[in-house]
């Protein structure tokens, strides 16, 4: 028999999905350039990165899943650089990702941390320990996958409103 708290889990988990949903899809529209944002992209979302890679130097097959996964994100972020939107207005710079591709990656990384919550919640009181997150074999080439591509998207934004820089010195 189910505990209420079990019920109400699985009751509540889809509305959980459809509100990160909802958020993540929001985002995904036009959008201001703004620099500060492009740089703290790129340093957070390296920082993903790096930081487990430096905890997983001794390990070669833990590493190799999580560069895996960047790898993967960065051909990923190509991808979705060559189908943004990019605009010039009055108002200022203005980008337009392709929504589908953000709200995959990120909707990925949200359904790998949910089924690690659930196996934790599952995992309760039954006198086994709690498992890691790198027990889990897809934990790590989710995190490079959002990170690689996030981090190469903010880079080519950078890149971008770079050119236009140049351009209007150039002018």
């Amino acid at each position: 028999m189910l505990s209420i708290s079990t019920i109400a889990l699985l009751l509540l988990g889809p509305v959980l999905v459809w509100r990160v949903y909802t958020r993540i899809k929001a985002q995904m529209l036009r959008q201001r350039s703004i620099m500060q944002r492009h740089y703290t992209g790129v340093g957070v979302f390296t920082a993903m990165a790096v930081v487990p890679a430096s905890q997983f130097i001794t390990q070669p097959a833990t590493l190799a899943w999580l560069l895996v996964g960047v790898a993967g994100g960065i051909a990923y972020g190509i991808w979705g650089l060559k189908l943004t939107r990019f605009e010039t207005a009055r108002e200022g710079y203005f980008f337009t990702p392709n929504p589908r591709l953000g709200l995959v990656i990120a909707m990925l990384f949200v359904a790998c941390l949910m089924y690690i919550g659930f196996e934790i919640y599952a995992n309760q009181g039954s006198g086994n320990p709690t498992p890691k997150v790198t027990d889990y074999p897809f934990t790590l080439p989710s995190l490079g996958l959002v990170a690689g591509y996030f981090a190469t998207y903010s880079a080519g934004l950078l890149k971008w409103r770079f050119k236009l820089r140049k351009e209007i010195d150039a002018a």
